[in-house]
């Protein structure tokens, strides 16, 4: 599959190889090529780098791996017409830094950064997922000792089952279907308990796991 993905930070480089491994044929969008080359070389290498629009015009699925921050930005030069028809897979989050560290959520309880983007971008199938654990178990959920969750909120059934294709190429086994793009409200808003408990842990490498009760009827 011809992938976009938006976003050169570590989860879209992250994503990006992965990807590449499963044998998609994956171009990573930046706002400037040059500078982001020039920034740390290093970082890129082997990766094919376009501006967002050139990115996204080309691909069958979008990636938006931006800072919550810079997502529309980001999608507004990827350009509506470039994303239009398209899954719009956003693992982004609603996190603001202004303030320091622990960081706030700039939308939350009657709104979230998904819907935002479906708004935005009406004619893109907006998939919430992969916003809830950090890069490395994005790509490989096997690194943790236990199978855990990952979730999916979008309001278009095709887009949700193309994600879910991709979830299970990295090898996800518990996918959880929670509704409409709506329902991305609960999984942003899971980041700052997420923060609590990498505090708390001493690291990042952790996920939800969801356990069912037994039958005690």
């Amino acid at each position: 599959m011809e992938i976009a993905i938006l976003g050169t930070g570590t989860v879209g480089r992250t994503l990006a190889r992965a990807l590449s491994g499963l044998g998609h044929q994956v171009q990573v969008g930046t706002r400037d090529v040059t500078v982001t080359q020039a920034r740390e070389p290093a970082a890129y290498e082997g990766l094919s780098l376009l501006a967002y629009s050139d990115a996204a015009a080309g691909a069958e699925l979008v990636i938006n791996a931006t800072a919550g921050t810079a997502s529309m930005a980001a999608l507004q030069a990827a350009g509506e017409q470039n994303l239009a028809g398209k899954t719009l897979l956003d693992v982004s989050n609603p996190l603001d830094f202004s303030g320091g560290f622990p960081p706030s959520l700039f939308v939350k309880d009657t709104d979230s950064l998904g819907e935002q983007i479906q708004r935005a971008f009406p004619e893109a199938h907006v998939v919430k997922t992969l916003n809830t654990m950090n890069a490395e178990v994005m790509v490989n959920p096997g690194l943790l000792a236990t199978p855990t969750a990952v979730f999916l909120s979008g309001d278009h059934a095709g887009a949700k089952q193309q994600a879910r294709t991709l979830l299970e190429g990295f090898g996800w086994e518990q996918i959880i279907d929670l509704g409409g793009i709506t329902t991305a409200r609960g999984v942003e808003m899971m980041l700052p308990m997420w923060l609590n408990l990498m505090s708390a842990l001493g690291s990042a490498t952790f996920n939800w796991a969801v356990v069912g009760g037994g039958d005690h009827g």
